[in-house]
């Protein structure tokens, strides 16, 4: 499992996750997020061998995979959507009743009427993920 939290992006992040893993990088990285800046850092962290898996929807249409970046230092690229519609009509009822709490995830709430200044929170980094509560 996870043992550390790096928050930094880009060149510092992946200098960051080099030092805590001696500088091997990492087994497999989870690509969560679909941007071209958040693949690129995926390519810098993972160790030679390694998965990099992709969930985040890709707003790229082209992304390096040749010798320089995957191919060469045999990394398998892997992913797809993730089929979250499937499980909201049994994770719902317990998220809602309290049985799960999603709170590692969610890290503000607000109503209709706040929903725009929650994804400006997202775009500016003040919110990780806004729960949305009519």
């Amino acid at each position: 499992g996870a043992t550390d939290v790096v928050s930094a992006r880009g060149a510092d992040g992946i200098e960051a996750v080099r030092d805590l893993t001696g500088g091997h990088g990492t087994h497999v990285v989870l690509e969560c997020v679909g941007a071209m800046p958040a693949y690129e850092q995926a390519v810098g962290i993972v160790r030679p061998g390694g998965v990099i898996s992709r969930v985040g929807v890709p707003q790229y249409e082209q992304a390096p995979v040749g010798f320089g970046s995957l191919f060469g230092r045999n990394i398998r690229l892997t992913g797809g959507p993730a089929p979250t519609r499937a499980y909201i009509e049994e994770l719902m009822p317990a998220i809602l009743d309290g049985t799960i709490e999603p709170g590692r995830v969610f890290d503000a709430t607000t109503d209709l009427d706040g929903v725009p200044a929650g994804y400006q929170d997202m775009a500016d980094r003040r919110s990780l993920k806004v729960l949305v509560q009519p």
